[in-house]
């Protein structure tokens, strides 16, 4: 289903909450920030944000075209450096929640 309040290129997104082990914060922020350059290389994802929601809790939003798009992302550099990383960084492991977007105002 399309809808005119959400572009083609965003209508599908992926949340994420991120929950870093005390000790770890700072180098998560650190992995999130420098994960913007690896977003910008994955021509599907459409909007990328990384979030700091607390002192210890972070999240991610993106928004893409289609789940082929949203599928890529998934399996492509980010996540994997973030699972990679996980086991020493995170407190536990992140929940990733499939969403639909069903509104967005973009620049």
């Amino acid at each position: 289903m399309t809808s005119a309040l959400v572009p083609d290129t965003t209508r599908l997104g992926l949340l994420a909450r991120i929950e870093a082990k005390p000790e770890h914060a700072d180098d998560v922020a650190e992995l999130l920030t420098g994960a913007l350059a690896l977003a910008r290389e994955e021509a599907g994802t459409t909007v990328w944000f990384a979030l700091r929601l607390g002192p210890t809790t972070f999240g991610v939003f993106d928004a893409f075209g289609s789940d082929a798009d949203r599928t890529a992302h998934l399996q492509g550099r980010i996540a994997a450096a973030l699972m990679e990383n996980a086991p020493k960084l995170l407190a536990e492991a992140p929940e990733i929640l499939p969403v639909d977007v069903l509104a967005a105002k973009l620049a």
